[in-house]
């Protein structure tokens, strides 16, 4: 871990707001999830997100939007994060988002399968194009013509680009928490 969690009395009141904005929505959205430490200060993504507020603050924002504005079933969006969590070996997203899958639903055999970048049989049609789309971008692909006018044709084009934009938030974090060599609790 190249950037440990900040304890909040710590931080200045802008940075203090953000973290406070963010255990806000983190307890909403990923209650299941342990993401803070014994001190309350938050772990995975977080801490280099707020030791460099300049950049972490509007990458907060964005993935923020994705979650207010979401409107993709759980399962689908966990399908996605999970697909890029496996093909970055992000590990604490896949620690946080193997928890969420479970949560939402889904068998073991299942998430062990999306973290090992495997499509599982069990998948509805939503949840393929979710992996199907995830599998090409994180390559570093373009999503082909018939990939993309299918996926609209069952998801809308407002679904399809709310699965782009998250695929790129979550690849974002990856990148984030690989670089800053964050580890799985």
């Amino acid at each position: 871990m190249r950037v440990h969690p900040i304890k909040p009395e710590t931080m200045n009141d802008e940075v203090r707001y953000v973290h406070d904005e963010v255990f806000k929505l983190i307890t909403h959205s990923q209650g299941p999830v342990v993401m803070t430490n014994n001190d309350g200060a938050l772990t995975g993504p977080f801490p280099p997100m707020l030791a460099f507020p300049q950049f972490g603050i509007p990458a907060l924002s964005f993935v923020r939007s994705l979650d207010n504005h979401a409107t993709l079933p759980k399962k689908v969006r966990e399908v996605a994060i999970l697909t890029v969590g496996a093909a970055f070996g992000a590990r604490f997203e896949l620690y946080a988002h193997e928890i969420m899958a479970k949560h939402f639903g889904f068998s073991a055999e299942a998430v062990a399968s999306l973290a090992s970048g495997i499509s599982p049989s069990e998948l509805n049609q939503e949840e393929k194009i979710a992996y199907e789309i995830a599998s090409v971008l994180v390559k570093g692909k373009i999503v082909p013509d018939s990939l993309y006018h299918f996926a609209t044709e069952i998801i809308g084009k407002n679904g399809v680009a709310e699965l782009i934009f998250l695929i790129g938030a979550y690849t974002l974090l990856a990148t984030i928490l690989n670089g800053f060599d964050v580890p799985a609790p």
